[in-house]
């Protein structure tokens, strides 16, 4: 099949995503030079180093190659991304923050595998759904590969504790699953299962029962654990319509927990108001439609399912961070893509957009 252009409106709402949340983090960053300069030197670097710079490679690289040379090496991908991952629990090679082992450390170089984990579970889920479609509504060609796959990452993250990110890795193998032709009632079965994770989870691990508490009641406990969301609150009214300006948010240097990280989106409101943080949504929105636009004129199955699954973990992970933010769900340690930091998380979905290019080269027109 004869290569085609790149889906320009496609890659024009991507770069835009990146623009605008490269400008959003440099301003929230600022709050850390006013703390600590060495901290700020150090999150700069890995943000435009380690994401911007080599996630831009790889996405250039990967929009060039064709998705289908992947397709006999997703289950080494898969494998290699679990195997870091159970490197996490390694004395010496995995690093524990605040309760958590979800890094790896060599060196002077610290990454995720969890955002590679995500990829590859997808990847190789959409392999094993395009090459056995008729088998996909049954027990054994539907469910079984979703459980080993998906069930059996999402199992790696919870025992970091990562309940977030087998939450969103779980629900990304899910769309994949449907758009594959996956059963309503296997569908409902993964919800209810997954129900059952999270009331387990949150009993096994306290911080989950505290997200949750906070959620049902955000003014019980507002020097604790009411805090992040009360003070996000603050930021996002403080914005009103047009916001205060960039760079002249107030809660990012004292008051706000993780302005980089987690709060991310409440430093936009405050700075670019109802109007530029209401921009961001729809960009994330604009995303998600051309994304599936280009699933739904893939030339095969395989780039179909893969784009559904990258969509969905890029998207919902994005909503799922401003959601927490307005106070419409529980927190959730997420970060919002193309704008927080997070170096592993900004290059893994860059690649993933190009992996997404790759596809829309070859539509059907």
């Amino acid at each position: 099949m004869k290569r085609a252009p790149l889906d320009t409106p496609f890659l024009l709402t991507a770069s835009l995503l990146l623009a605008f949340g490269l400008l959003i983090f440099t301003s929230a960053a600022l709050g850390l030079l006013a703390r600590d300069g060495a901290t700020f030197t150090s999150v700069a670097t890995s943000q435009l180093l380690l994401g911007f710079l080599m996630g831009g490679v790889a996405m250039v690289i990967l929009s060039r190659i064709d998705y289908r040379t992947w397709r006999p090496y997703t289950p080494y991908f898969f494998a290699g991304a679990v195997g870091l991952t159970l490197l996490t629990f390694v004395p010496g090679i995995g690093l524990e923050l605040k309760g958590a082992s979800r890094w790896i450390e060599i060196g002077p170089i610290t990454f995720q595998p969890e955002e590679l984990l995500k990829f590859a579970s997808v990847m190789f889920l959409a392999a094993l759904y395009s090459s056995r479609l008729r088998e996909v509504p049954t027990l054994q060609g539907g469910l079984l590969p979703f459980m080993l796959i998906g069930g059996g990452g999402a199992a790696l993250l919870l025992l970091q504790p990562n309940t977030d990110g087998a939450v969103l890795l779980a629900g990304a193998c899910a769309a994949v699953l449907f758009a594959a032709g996956g059963k309503i009632r296997h569908l409902a079965l993964l919800g209810i299962l997954g129900l059952m994770a999270l009331a387990i989870a949150a009993l096994a691990y306290p911080h989950v029962m505290s997200r949750f508490a906070t959620f049902f009641d955000q003014d019980s406990d507002l020097q604790g654990a009411g805090w992040q969301i009360h003070q996000s609150l603050i930021a996002v009214g403080s914005g009103e319509l047009f916001g205060r300006g960039f760079g002249q948010s107030i809660e990012k240097f004292s008051y706000l927990p993780e302005p980089i990280g987690d709060s991310i989106f409440a430093v936009a409101a405050e700075e670019f108001g109802f109007i530029g943080s209401g921009l961001l949504v729809v960009l994330y929105a604009t995303f998600a439609l051309l994304g599936l636009r280009i699933a739904a004129r893939a030339p095969d199955p395989f780039g179909g399912l893969i784009v559904v699954g990258l969509v969905t973990l890029i998207v919902v992970q994005s909503f799922v961070n401003i959601g927490s933010v307005l106070g419409l769900i529980p927190l959730s340690g997420l970060p919002l893509i193309f704008v927080s930091h997070g170096g592993t998380a900004l290059a893994v979905s860059l690649a993933e957009v190009g992996v997404i290019l790759s596809v829309s080269r070859r539509m059907k027109s």
